[in-house]
């Protein structure tokens, strides 16, 4: 398995256990790589992770209509789908927020849905060292490591949490 694959799995298992403990106890539930969300008939996808709050939709054979939060992690044979056709299904079909991740450049891009289009809202960041000396204190300052999913108020997200242990 090479670094980029390895990175892809870390993170997704990072991203799942961050959605896991938070919400243990309530009703939205965090689903991994693995199940399928049947969007329409054409169009099943398998996300990296999920998160549904409607248990309905959860069915045996996978989710059944759209989840509320989307997580793909971008590798160079799915950067294009997940960028394109992907996002735009997600989005007619409802998808509340929708995460695109980088392994290699270390950034969460987060749409969040706007009348059945995802619009960008942030792009959060994971600066280096050289980066960072680089900058003056007032851009260092400014530089945001911890965000908000918009389904959750009270969940802080770490980016450092969120790209821990890659190779």
């Amino acid at each position: 398995m090479s670094p980029t694959a390895v990175n892809h799995v870390l993170i997704a298992g990072n991203i799942f256990n961050i959605f896991k403990n938070y919400l243990k106890g309530k009703k939205c539930i965090p689903i991994t790589d693995g199940a399928l969300v049947y969007l329409t008939e054409e169009n099943h996808f398998i996300p990296d992770m999920m998160v549904v709050c409607d248990p309905n939709k959860i069915k045996t054979d996978g989710v059944h209509g759209a989840p509320d939060l989307v997580v793909e992690i971008l590798s160079p044979s799915t950067a294009w789908n997940d960028k394109t056709h992907k996002k735009n299904v997600y989005a007619k079909r409802g998808v509340r927020e929708y995460w695109i991740v980088s392994p290699a450049d270390k950034f969460v891009e987060v749409y969040r849905n706007v009348n059945n289009e995802f619009v960008l809202h942030k792009i959060y960041t994971v600066y280096s060292d050289w980066m960072l000396n680089k900058m003056s204190k007032a851009e260092r300052d400014a530089v945001v490591t911890h965000f908000k999913c918009s389904l959750y108020d009270d969940l802080d997200i770490s980016l450092d949490d969120i790209f821990e242990g890659l190779i």
